[in-house]
């Protein structure tokens, strides 16, 4: 597919991806650059694309037509469409619903809620919240490459504050201080050492003990950078890999080059989204919401249709099922 054919802005991406035949190519060409092959087997002796349609009845009773691109394996003998394979396999919806729901994903900055979903593309409240947990599965950053240079290491707890529980609820969840009834995330951001924009790696932890932080540090940090933290008793011994700088928010909050401001931004935007946008989210789904933000946040020097491609090219081999997700039947 031509570069050009790629939607620039959001009044393309509605003339473009309202079109079953330009998502099916598009499709195409981006999995297998236009000759396809078996998605089972990975045989190229495969029939021609067949194209049917069948008229339905939608829950309003009005009729509708859907169409079915398969092709026919002659090797392994299955049938098998573009969405196999991918994080929409098994889906009813059309690739004309998915494919606007991935760009307004990626390109909404504080994020978009299941029922805005829902109104815009014709779909119920359920099923724009699975859509777009599938979504958030396909743009989880596997990347193993380490941060280095100056890395800033900070942490933040997510949740309903106890001051604004009913004191009923308040009672049954926290326990101690009111940040036993959240949950505490670490966050890591390297800063613009090689010429590009900042990034970071986020991980929801289980405690903020020295054993888990440190843990997270070293893993994905390279040795011999500059670490800069807060006056956090459990970052103490980092010094022996890295050059670690502390900075005592009791005293102030810069000293030079030495802060976390550049965290302290990205948990600002971070809560406003999930505040703002998604009021609340469960502890279990919490690792899906941060993989969304990080993703926003490390592609932001590219365009609309950059973030769109970037995430579409991780759809591959990331199915998510809604007994998966739920740990139940739908």
């Amino acid at each position: 597919m031509n570069e050009n054919d790629i939607p620039k802005t959001q009044l393309e991406a509605i003339n473009f991806l309202s079109d079953a035949e330009y998502c099916h190519n598009f499709m195409v060409d981006m999995r297998w650059h236009g000759e396809p092959v078996c998605a089972h087997c990975a045989s190229k002796n495969i029939g021609k694309l067949v194209v049917s349609n069948r008229t339905v009845k939608d829950k309003d009773g009005k009729q509708k037509t859907l169409t079915r691109r398969v092709w026919n394996c002659k090797d392994c003998k299955k049938q098998f469409t573009v969405k196999v394979g991918t994080i929409f396999e098994d889906s009813a919806l059309g690739l004309e619903k998915w494919l606007p729901c991935v760009w307004l994903i990626v390109n909404a900055k504080n994020g978009i809620s299941s029922c805005e979903i829902a109104r815009t593309l014709g779909v119920t409240q359920r099923t724009g919240w699975f859509m777009a947990h599938r979504i958030r599965a396909a743009i989880h950053d596997g990347s193993f490459e380490k941060l280095c240079g100056g890395v800033e290491a900070d942490e933040t707890f997510i949740g309903a504050k106890a001051r604004n529980m009913h004191k009923d609820k308040r009672a049954e969840k926290v326990k101690g201080t009111g940040g036993m009834s959240m949950t505490p995330v670490m966050g890591l951001l390297e800063r613009n050492v090689r010429k590009n924009s900042s990034r970071v790696v986020l991980k929801v932890l289980n405690t903020r003990r020295k054993a888990e932080l440190q843990g997270h540090v070293r893993n994905n940090v390279v040795e011999g950078s500059t670490l800069l933290t807060d006056a956090l008793k459990s970052y103490k011994g980092l010094n022996d890999k890295y050059a670690h700088e502390v900075i005592d928010h009791a005293v102030s909050y810069a000293r030079g080059h030495v802060h976390t401001n550049g965290l302290e931004n990205f948990w600002s935007l971070l809560k406003r989204t999930i505040k703002g946008t998604y009021v609340h989210c469960e502890a279990f789904h919490l690792f899906r919401y941060l993989d969304e933000q990080a993703y926003r946040f490390n592609e932001r020097s590219k365009d609309d249709a950059g973030r769109f491609v970037g995430a579409m090219s991780g759809i591959f081999n990331r199915r998510l099922t809604y007994e998966n997700l739920t740990k139940k039947t739908a």
